[in-house]
């Protein structure tokens, strides 16, 4: 019976993008256990956005700073970096299992997941998929983390496959309080996202 209802709630949770149902976080802190659970539930039905902002990167070889736009539709993503690492303009599109980078005077180039596109054509290590989550100042649901609350039980650090987040700001936007300055460090790589403008939208209802 425990077998049907773990595999039933792992097929909701793939259909639904609910990250409530199963648990793989360990919370310590000084927030609200309550409390960071309505702030997880509320961020995890925000399905779509439109960031502006900056990101900064520095690498044992290679450091830069580009300009962001990130416009977020449910499943489906458009990142465009300009002047990144000064390689000039990229643009990430997609949605799981179909991704597709150009990249300014060099050509378009496709793959299963936006994390290998940057690893082979900008050199960049970045965790795009967790980044959808993170950048909403929450876990990725499908793997360990550890997550430190702050005062207001929002997130003040996480851990989470080998990177450390940290939460230096947030911002109130439309009801929803979200990450305004968050720097990550793993993979030998340091990046500080600085998000200038947030307009946060529900389209699932």
């Amino acid at each position: 019976m425990r077998l049907r209802y773990l595999i039933a709630c792992s097929l909701v949770a793939l259909l639904t993008g609910c990250a409530g149902l199963i648990s793989h976080e360990s919370v310590e802190g000084q927030g609200n256990q309550a409390a960071w659970q309505a702030h997880k539930e509320q961020l995890s039905a925000l399905d779509a956005w439109q960031i502006s902002g900056k990101i900064g990167i520095r690498a044992p070889k290679d450091s830069g700073s580009a300009t962001l736009f990130w416009l977020q539709r449910q499943d489906y993503f458009d990142i465009r970096l300009s002047g990144p690492l000064g390689g000039g303009a990229a643009r990430l599109t997609g949605r799981p299992g179909e991704v597709l980078l150009e990249v300014a005077n060099k050509g378009r180039y496709k793959a299963e997941s936006p994390e290998a596109l940057l690893q082979q054509q900008l050199r960049m290590n970045l965790p795009v998929s967790h980044l959808l989550w993170w950048v909403r100042g929450l876990p990725a649901p499908d793997t360990k983390s550890n997550v430190t609350l702050d005062t207001d039980s929002h997130l003040s650090k996480l851990t989470q496959d080998g990177w450390q987040v940290e939460y230096l700001s947030y911002v109130e936007q439309n009801g929803y309080w979200l990450p305004e300055r968050i720097k990550l460090h793993g993979q030998d790589l340091q990046v500080t996202i600085v998000v200038k403008d947030w307009q946060p939208r529900q389209l699932g209802q």
